[in-house]
């Protein structure tokens, strides 16, 4: 069975964070992505103390698709060093994850030969 997960990644504005959700659905990289409007990042970025307003995409797809997943979040991302991070889901309901796997073709590198 394929691993489903969901990716994290933030951006800068709304906007931004809409046109890679709307993306990644319509590329049949992700499943589903949830925007959460608005959250506060602090990071440290060029040895300086960051606090930033950001977007969070929370993205639904599966292991095997996240190398093409995290290649097209780095192409359209306004960041140099965007957060792209895959987090395994370990269950979860039989029926979202048969619907996710629906949505999501199974990756060429994820294909046994």
């Amino acid at each position: 069975m394929r691993e489903a997960g969901v990716v994290l990644c933030t951006t800068d504005t709304l906007e931004q964070a809409e046109i890679l959700a709307s993306r990644l659905v319509e590329e049949r990289l992700a499943a589903c992505v949830n925007v959460i409007p608005t959250l506060t990042s602090f990071y440290v970025w060029q040895e300086k103390l960051c606090r930033d307003q950001e977007s969070l995409l929370v993205i639904k797809s599966f292991r095997d698709v996240f190398p093409r997943l995290a290649d097209r979040l780095r192409e359209l991302h306004p960041y140099e060093v965007p957060e792209i991070i895959f987090l395994g889901i370990t269950d979860g309901g039989q029926e979202y994850l048969e619907w996710m796997a629906h949505r999501v073709p199974v990756s060429d590198a994820g294909r046994e030969s």
